[in-house]
């Protein structure tokens, strides 16, 4: 049985081909630079937003299942027509020639972005109001709504969107890498600022929650929400990530009034409000289903923290 995997080379792309060949899938990978890959992979050009509809219908030849990875994200440079056309436009057509040629399932990786965002406190499941509040999250909220239109016509009900918390792991990019390099430094840092509470997922447990949906029996929702069994404080990240530097915490307490003002007088209360933050993933649903969300993600950051710092060395 053929899956097509776009994104397959990317930070969670990778681990997704990796598990689908572990349990006996052929893959097939739908890519810009198809040159790149090693010449005995069935690898395909990933088509533009503009080109023709058999483009699209070209690359589901033989594929039961399609896993839909790739996205653009924290480029700074891209603007509001930018993410829509690549989260949004591209992922629509897809899923349109997915639902007319493929008799199997669509995965779609979203985002919570896509109903909330950074400054939103409190807990987020498949019931949360969508209400996203930038560019990015926009798009991956419209690729939502473009897949279920796409599955819509068949009353099939084999098209879900994965939507998934900051995820972390070699390769990692955005606000998990930033944080990270903030704990590799001797600054010491005020608990206050970090008190936000984080839902997070690690790039294979996101992989085996795309497989888990890919295999389960029975009809899909439209979508579902994933992350670890327990959230962290962010000083416990930045805590996890130093111990693992073999660094001490460096952290120190400090009311948040004093912070909360400076932040205001310098024009960054969002930047404030996103950091203070508390986002509660709730993965209820896809555990009802059979999936079971890491336990271990201390130890995890501890050792992506000592593998780059080995790496480093």
């Amino acid at each position: 049985m053929k899956v097509l995997v776009t994104g397959a080379t990317g930070f969670i792309g990778r681990q997704v081909v990796a598990r689908l060949h572990g349990t006996g899938f052929d893959v097939r990978i739908a890519t810009r630079r198809p040159e790149k890959l090693a010449t005995a992979e069935d690898a395909v050009l990933l088509p533009g937003v503009d080109a023709p509809d058999d483009a699209f219908l070209a690359m589901m030849s033989d594929v039961a299942h399609v896993i839909h990875c790739a996205a653009l994200n924290n480029d700074h440079d891209a603007g509001e027509a930018d993410y829509r056309a690549a989260n949004a436009t591209l992922t629509t057509r897809l899923a349109k020639a997915a639902a007319a040629r493929t008799g199997g399932r669509f995965v779609y990786l979203s985002s919570i972005r896509a109903v909330a965002g950074p400054g939103f406190s409190g807990t987020i499941d498949e019931a949360t109001p969508p209400a996203p509040q930038n560019a990015y999250g926009r798009s991956k909220r419209e690729g939502e709504v473009g897949v279920s239109a796409a599955y819509a016509p068949a009353n099939r009900q084999d098209a879900t969107a994965l939507r998934l918390p900051p995820v972390y792991g070699e390769g990692m990019k955005g606000n998990m890498a930033a944080l990270m390099r903030l704990a590799d430094t001797a600054l010491p840092l005020p608990t206050s600022a970090f008190a936000g509470v984080r839902s997070l997922i690690s790039s294979d447990a996101a992989a085996g929650a795309v497989l888990h949906l890919l295999t389960r029996p029975g009809p899909l929702h439209p979508a579902y929400v994933a992350g670890s069994a327990a959230p962290l404080a962010m000083c416990e990240i930045i805590a996890a990530f130093r111990h693992g530097f073999g660094r001490p915490a460096r952290l120190f307490p400090m009311p948040p009034r004093p912070l909360r003002l400076t932040a205001a007088l310098l024009g960054k209360g969002a930047s404030w409000q996103a950091l203070t933050a508390t986002q509660i993933c709730d993965p209820a649903l896809l555990m009802s289903e059979g999936w079971m969300p890491e336990t271990d993600t201390i130890e995890r950051l501890r050792e992506l923290a000592r593998r780059s710092s080995a790496q480093a060395g």
